[in-house]
């Protein structure tokens, strides 16, 4: 797994890498794509200093830096590490690589808005997810275009194996194992395949019911379920001694309610979903660990 997305992201890196320098040869030159996004103020990060846009700003960030802590693969590539070194410098190495490579296809964009103004600036108002592709296909040879489906072919093939193995391994382990304990290792991996074949189905259904939403914002749900419903109870369970295992329940209920209520109704246009979960989360944590607690055989897991 860990050698199949190395080689993966070798050939993402250096397929956009080289798509990067091409475009920017088409546009003048890098200089001029930097100063086309300094003269379109680009580079503006901060949000409008008002509260709802700080609320939003402060819940998109905290959606992609804390919601990715819980996730299985990253703790699977934190624990399968050779030494403790390995564990904790890897991540932040990753991180790094992660925030300078993110500025290749925004430099692609940039350039095609120089290359393409007119067609660039229609697909950003209609579909911004079409802009680099059209780039590339109706404007770059077609070495350069089997570059760009290499490299998108390979983001797609990491992402989706570990989006199937995850959540496949974490609920045979974690959940069907206490109910249907394995005798043999055979039925172990046996019921790994079928549950792979499970949520395949399931990310299938998704897929198609949620045809014609952005990835950005797909990606963003997905980050948000473990930001609300894991996050606190994995902090607080390696940190603060007084949480128990009530207070990581309540956490989860408290955390997940609040999050899908304020996705589901009107108020989630006024304050972010994410952030009602994480606080909601918070409070269940506070209140299942400070409250009598139910008997360990109610809430053992």
């Amino acid at each position: 797994m860990a050698i199949t997305d190395f080689i993966q992201m070798i050939v993402l890196v250096s397929g956009l890498g080289i798509l990067a320098v091409f475009a920017g040869h088409q546009a003048g030159g890098a200089d001029k794509v930097i100063e086309f996004a300094v003269s379109r103020d680009m580079f503006k990060f901060l949000p409008e200093p008002e509260l709802k846009e700080v609320l939003f700003f402060i819940a998109a960030a905290i959606t992609m830096m804390l919601g990715s802590i819980p996730q299985q693969d990253v703790f699977q590539r934190v624990m399968s590490a050779d030494s403790e070194y390995s564990a904790t410098r890897g991540p932040v190495i990753g991180g790094v690589c992660y925030i300078i490579f993110a500025f290749v296809p925004m430099f692609l964009v940039v350039s095609a808005l120089i290359i393409m103004p007119e067609q660039a600036n229609q697909l950003i108002q209609d579909d911004p997810q079409k802009v680099l592709p059209t780039l590339v296909m109706t404007k770059m040879p077609m070495i350069m275009q089997v570059l760009f489906f290499g490299a998108l072919l390979s983001a797609i093939k990491s992402c989706a194996s570990a989006t199937l193995l995850a959540p496949s391994v974490t609920f045979t382990e974690n959940i069907w194992r206490r109910f249907r304990p394995f005798k043999e290792d055979g039925n172990e991996l046996y019921a790994m395949r079928v549950t792979v074949l499970v949520f395949s189905a399931l990310v299938l259904m998704y897929a198609i019911v949620m045809q014609g939403t952005s990835i950005y914002a797909m990606v963003s749900g997905a980050y948000q379920v473990t930001l609300v419903g894991a996050f606190v109870p994995l902090l607080c369970g390696l940190y603060w001694a007084r949480a128990t295992t009530q207070g990581a329940v309540f956490s989860i209920v408290f955390g997940v309610v609040a999050w899908l209520f304020f996705v589901l109704t009107p108020a989630g246009e006024e304050f972010p979903a994410q952030l009602a979960g994480l606080l909601g989360a918070i409070t269940g944590m506070l209140v299942g660990s400070y409250g009598p607690q139910a008997k360990p055989s109610l809430i053992h897991f």
